[in-house]
């Protein structure tokens, strides 16, 4: 897909608080829970707002690398974590296509998975999630950009 057919939806650092807690919302009756897994590194933010508004002390990470830059890529486990889940949320930001999401399941299949943002090829490997984006659209988390001068988009389309 070429940068000018792509489609950007930007996410502010409010906008993505925002969403985190109304995640926190959905998964606060769902509860108790005995910690959290971040994904990292998109899930560590969104797990520390629901760690906060859900007064969850215990958190651990699993990395997995799958992107760079815009491109995914073939996954490869940096840190994993044993054990079945129960008890345990999984957050991370988005779930794309699900490749990532489908590792952490076999990882602890008896977690509950929650996501701020979903695309539709990914969704069905989450329990919970905020957002649906559609599958053409990259999300630019407020980490990776700064703001800069963007062209029109009908003259992206002219060029």
């Amino acid at each position: 897909m070429s940068e000018a057919e792509r489609k950007y939806f930007p996410v502010s650092w409010g906008e993505l608080h925002r969403d985190a807690k109304a995640l926190s919302w959905r998964l606060a009756d769902a509860g108790p829970w005995e910690g959290i897994v971040a994904i990292a590194r998109g899930g560590l933010v969104p797990a520390h707002i629901v760690a906060r508004e859900l007064d969850i002390r215990l958190i651990d990470t699993v990395c997995v690398a799958s992107y760079d830059r815009e491109t995914q890529r073939e996954p490869h486990i940096l840190k994993a974590k044993r054990g079945g889940g129960a008890g345990w949320l999984i957050i991370d930001d988005l779930v794309d296509t699900g490749q990532t999401g489908r590792i952490v399941r076999d990882m602890l299949p008896d977690a509950h998975f929650a996501t701020v943002y979903a695309k539709p090829a990914g969704r069905k490997v989450v329990d919970t999630f905020i957002t649906e984006v559609s599958q053409d659209t990259w999300i630019l988390f407020p980490w990776d950009v700064e703001p800069r001068y963007a062209d029109p988009i009908i003259a992206a389309r002219r060029a």
